[in-house]
């Protein structure tokens, strides 16, 4: 059980940070004063972020908890890339998606 928290911390935390990804990618590709509000909200919540993060580690181990929120974050930032940025995935970029999720299934304990 405590497994399946570290996860969900892992994943929540990914989450987050995919919604300071976005402010910040909207900031980089804008010019003007206005970038530095969307720039400082990115930032803001990444370090928002640093808890969930504690809260996974304390429920799962370190490798663990990286690989989850590496695919969770791999997999939400992709599909955001290409339905709202339209930007396009190529073969070996669907190559390390699968290779992601083979990576968590490896790291994965069922207990």
């Amino acid at each position: 059980m405590s497994y399946l928290i570290g996860l969900s911390f892992a994943l929540l935390t990914g989450l987050v940070v995919i919604f300071g990804d976005v402010a910040i990618k909207i900031a980089a590709e804008r010019s003007g004063p206005g970038i530095f509000g969307l720039l400082g909200l990115g930032c803001l919540i990444y370090a928002g972020s640093a808890v969930l993060w504690f809260w996974a580690m304390r429920h799962t181990t370190l490798a663990q908890a990286g690989v989850a929120y590496s695919m969770f974050t791999l997999l939400a930032l992709a599909l955001i890339g290409t339905v709202w940025f339209k930007e396009s995935l190529a073969m070996r970029e669907w190559a390390g998606i699968g290779c992601a999720l083979a990576s968590m299934v490896l790291m994965a304990r069922f207990e």
